[in-house]
């Protein structure tokens, strides 16, 4: 029986990610990319996402030590096919080098959202009323 295209990723879709991921991780570390934005920038990539045909490799990161998260990504962006080359050595095992996209990861940005969301009076009341409506059926 066919896989249905909405369960989610495969796990070789999963595993290559994991594989694309930390190869970026370790050239962006390296700093071998001459760009000043980049530079003045510590890059996290916190997931690769990949085709199902494991062509593209989409790139969530997290630029630390800058204002302009947009401007670091961009810069990524433009060093992509210079990017593809250096981890072309770790992931020789591959048939196709895939075609990296950057993208920035907000991921965080929820987290802290809901975290304020939960801690906000509103839901803070009604969970307390869940609580004693708990504690009066004991």
């Amino acid at each position: 029986m066919p896989r249905s295209t909405t369960s989610g990723p495969s796990q070789r879709m999963l595993r290559v990610g994991e594989q694309v991921r930390h190869a970026l991780s370790e050239t962006l570390q390296r700093g071998e990319i001459i760009d000043p934005v980049i530079e003045n920038a510590v890059v996290s990539v916190s997931e690769v996402r990949m085709s199902p045909d494991l062509k593209i490799a989409t790139a969530f990161v997290s630029p630390l030590g800058t204002g302009d998260a947009g401007a670091v990504v961009g810069a990524l962006n433009k060093h992509a096919k210079f990017i593809r080359g250096r981890v072309s050595g770790a992931l020789r095992q591959m048939k196709y080098m895939p075609e990296v996209r950057f993208r920035l990861d907000t991921s965080f940005d929820n987290f802290a959202r809901i975290n304020e969301l939960l801690k906000s009076p509103e839901v803070a009341r009604d969970l307390g009323d869940e609580n004693k409506d708990d504690k009066d059926e004991e």
